[in-house]
């Protein structure tokens, strides 16, 4: 399982022309899940989205996490995150779950986040359009 976090100062998830998330100051989080994915990577990445500590306070630029700041969390699937691209020039995808596995534990991952902070999330399979505020910028994966 892979998780990108980007720092945002705003983030928006579009379908179809209809914004159906849209968050403030917090975390932009794009979700790839792989076969053979289990809870385990699913405790192991919230737990590390909520406590990374990628906001800044008086004392360091990166010293808060967005559970420190009140800050918001859109959660967005993203199958190419698992893509194959050591061959050729066309992505590979049969690195990624098939689509009940990781609906499965996308819906697992929101579910654990949600117990601590509220979640906007896109639509699990749609055709999204997503828009984001990059602070910083400031980017990183998380793999387990």
């Amino acid at each position: 399982m892979k998780v990108l976090l980007q720092r945002v100062s705003s983030a928006a998830v579009d379908i179809e022309g209809e914004t159906v998330a849209a968050i403030g100051r917090g975390l932009l989080v794009f979700v790839g899940v792989a076969p053979g994915d289990e809870d385990e990577q699913v405790d192991w990445l919230a737990d590390k989205t909520l406590g990374l500590r990628v906001f800044p306070d008086a004392d360091k630029p990166m010293n808060r996490s967005v559970v420190d700041i009140g800050g918001e969390l859109l959660v967005v699937s993203q199958f190419t995150l698992t893509a194959d691209t050591s061959r050729g020039k066309r992505p590979g995808f049969s690195t990624a779950a098939r689509p009940e596995l990781a609906r499965e534990m996308y819906d697992k991952f929101v579910a654990v986040l949600e117990q601590t902070l509220p979640v906007c999330s896109g639509r699990f399979g749609a055709d999204m359009q997503v828009s984001l505020v990059n602070d910083g910028p400031v980017t990183f994966m998380l793999e387990r």
